[in-house]
């Protein structure tokens, strides 16, 4: 089965990443021979809609799981109508993830686990009137 994790470097040894859209690699890994392929992030840089685009590229990559510790609705959604599972990643790096994954240990959402727009890191929230 062939599954991503959201990462911040590359390979099995990598941690992980606490988001989803802009995480700065996904590491694709064949739970059966533990074979990994690490890619960039497409969408890390997008000035907006990163989850949307960086869900649409792994549906692209065939893969049939997300392993994640944070994902946005927009993102759930398009795996969700993808039919592509997402599970809640747990341990420090890619390959406890995908171990407690193959244990059958991790969490399937139903569910976002953010509002919109939370990977952005963006400061304060709205302006008043006026500002």
């Amino acid at each position: 089965m062939k599954i991503a994790i959201s990462a911040n470097q590359e390979g099995l040894t990598a941690p992980l990443s606490p988001i989803m859209g802009r995480c700065p690699v996904f590491v694709i890994v064949n739970t059966e021979t533990m074979e990994a392929e690490s890619i960039a992030n497409p969408a890390l840089s997008a000035p907006g809609g990163a989850g949307i685009q960086a869900a649409q590229y792994l549906v692209g990559q065939n893969v049939q799981a997300i392993l994640t510790q944070n994902i946005g609705p927009n993102a759930f959604n398009v795996f969700q109508e993808a039919g592509i599972p997402v599970y809640i990643s747990q341990g420090a790096t890619v390959q406890e993830a995908v171990e407690a994954y193959k244990a059958d240990q991790l969490k399937q959402l139903t569910t976002e686990t953010t509002g919109a727009h939370r990977g952005m890191q963006r400061g304060g929230g709205r302006r008043q009137r006026g500002q």
